[in-house]
C-alpha cells in the first residue's frame, strides 16, 4: 500500500474516532460543571492550569521523539531509531523528576501568594495542585511510548486508548454527582488515575510490539551527543509550545487578578474545552500525516514533503471548517443546551478562540514541514515569540480597565499574523512554492466557507424553536457536498469511496 493511500485512510479513520471523543468530552464538561459549580470549576481551571502550563514540555518531547524516529525510519537506520528511544526515555525520566521537585518546592508560594483563591478553598486548591503535579509526572513518562506509536503509524491503537480515556472521564463526571465528599479534590485525583491508565496502556503495548521500546534504559545506549541533539530540538519545540501555553494561562491569570473572580476563569476554561474538543479532531489528522512528512524528508524527497504538508493543512482545515461555522453562529444556543448555566463571556471567548484556531490551521502543515527539516530555532523565534509577547498589551488593557473582549481582539489578530508569516519564511528557507501551497491548501476551502456562512445566516433568520439543530445539520451537509466537489481531487474521492466500501480497510491490512 503506498504512502498516500495510507495517510488518507489513517486520516479518515482518525477523524471518525475523534468525533466520539468530542461528544464524550463536551458531555463530560457539562456534567463536571454542574457537579463542581462555576466557582470550583474555575478554581480547577486556574490552579490546575498553573501546573498544566508545563505540560507543553511533554508535547514538545513527544514531537521530538516522533520526529527523530520517523526521520531515521525514512533513512532505514533501525539502530539509530532504537538509540533515539533510549536517550529520549532517559531524558523524559530526568525532566519528570526535576519538574515535579521544583513544582513541589514552590507549591505554597503559587497557591497562597500568586493566585486569588477564597480562604475557605485554599486546602482544596493545594490538593488540586498536588494532583496536577502527579498528572504532569505521569504524562511526561508516557510521552516517548506514544511518540513511537505515532511514528510507527499505529493510529488505530492510539484511537482506542483515547476513546477509553474519554469514557473513563465521563464515568468520573457521573460519579461526582453521587458523592458527598469534596468533589474538587476527588475529581483531581481521579484525573491522575486515568492518566496512569494511559501510561500503562501505551507503555505495555509499545514494549510488546516494537523492538525499540523498553522500560530498561541501557547505559551503553546513552550518548551525550544524542542527548544534546534531542535537547536542542526539544528545547526550541518546548519554547514554541510554552509560548502558546504561557499566553493562554497568562491571560487566565491576568483576568483573575484584575477582575477578582474565578467565574471569569470558568468562562475562559469552557471556551478552551470547546477548543480542545475541536483541536482533537485536527491533532488526529496531524498524527496520521506527520510521520509521513518526516519520513519523506528523511528519504531526501523535499518536494513530496512539502506537498504532504500542504495536504495536511487542507485536510485539517477542511474537517474543522465543516463544523466550525455552524458552531460559531449558534454558540449561544449550543452553550445553553450543553450547560445548565452559562458563565458570562463564555460565548465571546469560545467564538474568538475557534476563529483564531482555524486561521492557525490553514498553514499548520508548514509547522510540521519545518520540524521535518530539523532547523527549528529561527522559525520558532519568528512565529511564536509574538504569541508570547501578547501578554504585554493584555496587561496594559486590563490595567486600564478595558473589557475581556478587547483582550481577545489582540489574541485573534496575533494568531492570524503568525499563521501567514509561515508562508514567506518557508519560501525563503526551504523553497516553498507559495502559489502552489495556496492552490492546494487554501483555495479549496473558500467554496465551503462561503456556502456555510450563507446557509447559516439565512437559517438564523428563521424564528422556529431549536433552530440551532438545523443550523448545524444543514450547513455541515452543504459543506460536505461542496468539499466533495471542489476540495477533494479525483484520487482523493476515489480513496474515500474505497474506504467507505471497505476496500480501503482490507487493503490497509495488507
Amino acid at each position: 500500500m503506498d504512502a498516500y493511500k495510507r495517510v488518507f485512510i489513517n486520516t479518515v479513520a482518525q477523524y471518525g474516532k475523534s468525533v466520539i471523543n468530542v461528544c464524550l468530552s463536551l458531555y463530560s464538561a457539562r456534567i463536571i460543571l454542574d457537579a463542581l459549580g462555576k466557582s470550583d470549576y474555575g478554581l480547577y481551571v486556574l490552579v490546575g492550569g498553573v501546573v498544566a502550563m508545563l505540560g507543553f514540555v511533554t508535547n514538545a518531547l513527544v514531537i521530538t521523539t516522533q520526529r527523530f524516529i520517523s526521520f531515521y525510519h525514512g533513512k532505514g537506520d533501525w539502530n539509530i531509531v532504537s538509540k533515539t528511544f533510549s536517550n529520549s526515555l532517559f531524558l523524559h525520566v530526568v525532566i519528570a523528576i526535576v519538574l515535579s521537585m521544583l513544582l513541589a518546592l514552590f507549591s505554597h508560594l503559587v497557591v497562597y501568594s500568586w493566585l486569588e483563591v477564597d480562604a475557605g478553598r485554599l486546602a482544596s486548591a493545594m490538593m488540586v495542585y498536588w494532583a496536577t503535579i502527579v498528572i504532569l509526572f505521569i504524562t511526561i513518562l508516557l510521552s516517548p511510548f506514544k511518540a513511537v506509536l505515532i511514528a510507527r503509524e499505529n493510529i488505530v491503537y492510539i484511537s482506542i486508548i483515547e476513546v477509553l480515556d474519554g469514557v473513563l472521564k465521563l464515568a468520573v463526571a457521573f460519579l461526582l454527582l453521587r458523592v458527598d465528599i469534596d468533589k474538587l479534590q476527588l475529581y483531581a485525583w481521579l484525573m491522575a488515575a486515568i492518566q496512569l491508565f494511559n501510561l500503562l496502556a501505551f507503555s505495555i503495548y509499545g514494549c510488546c510490539k516494537f523492538a525499540e521500546c523498553s522500560w530498561l534504559i541501557r547505559p551503553r545506549d546513552i550518548s551525550s551527543d544524542w542527548l544534546r541533539r534531542i535537547m536542542g530540538f526539544a528545547g526550541w519545540t518546548t519554547y514554541s509550545m510554552g509560548a502558546v501555553v504561557a499566553r493562554n494561562q497568562g491571560i487566565a491569570i491576568m483576568l483573575n487578578h484584575f477582575l477578582k473572580q474565578t467565574v471569569i476563569n470558568a468562562a475562559y476554561g469552557i471556551a478552551f474545552q470547546v477548543y480542545g474538543a475541536l483541536s482533537f479532531i485536527s491533532s488526529s489528522i496531524l498524527n496520521a500525516m506527520n510521520p509521513r512528512i518526516m519520513k519523506a524528508e528523511g528519504m531526501g524527497d523535499r518536494k513530496r514533503m512539502l506537498h504532504l504538508a500542504a495536504l495536511e493543512s487542507k485536510y485539517s482545515s477542511l474537517m474543522l471548517l465543516l463544523i466550525l461555522v455552524p458552531l460559531i453562529f449558534e454558540m449561544p444556543s449550543i452553550l445553553n443546551w450543553w450547560l445548565k448555566e452559562v458563565p458570562e463571556n463564555t460565548v465571546m471567548f469560545s467564538r474568538v478562540v475557534l476563529i483564531a484556531f482555524f486561521f492557525d490551521q490553514i498553514t499548520y502543515g508548514l509547522n510540521t514541514a519545518n520540524q521535518a527539516t530539523g532547523n527549528v530555532k529561527p522559525y520558532v523565534l519568528l512565529i511564536y515569540t509574538p504569541k508570547l509577547l501578547i501578554l504585554i498589551p493584555v496587561y496594559i488593557l486590563l490595567a486600564l480597565g478595558r473589557l475581556p473582549g478587547d483582550v481577545m481582539l489582540c489574541y485573534i489578530i496575533i494568531e492570524i499574523l503568525c499563521s501567514f508569516l509561515r508562508l514567506p519564511y518557508m519560501k525563503f528557507k526551504v523553497g516553498l512554492n507559495v502559489r502552489e501551497f495556496l492552490v492546494t491548501a487554501v483555495v479549496p476551502l473558500l467554496p465551503v466557507l462561503v456556502s456555510q456562512f450563507i446557509v447559516c445566516y439565512l437559517l438564523t433568520l428563521q424564528p422556529f424553536n431549536h433552530s440551532f439543530l438545523m443550523t448545524i445539520i444543514l450547513p455541515v451537509g452543504v459543506g460536505a457536498l461542496l468539499a466533495w466537489l471542489f476540495a477533494l481531487n479525483h484520487q482523493e474521492r476515489a480513496l474515500l469511496l474505497s474506504f467507505i466500501k471497505h476496500k480501503g480497510a482490507r487493503e490497509y491490512k495488507n
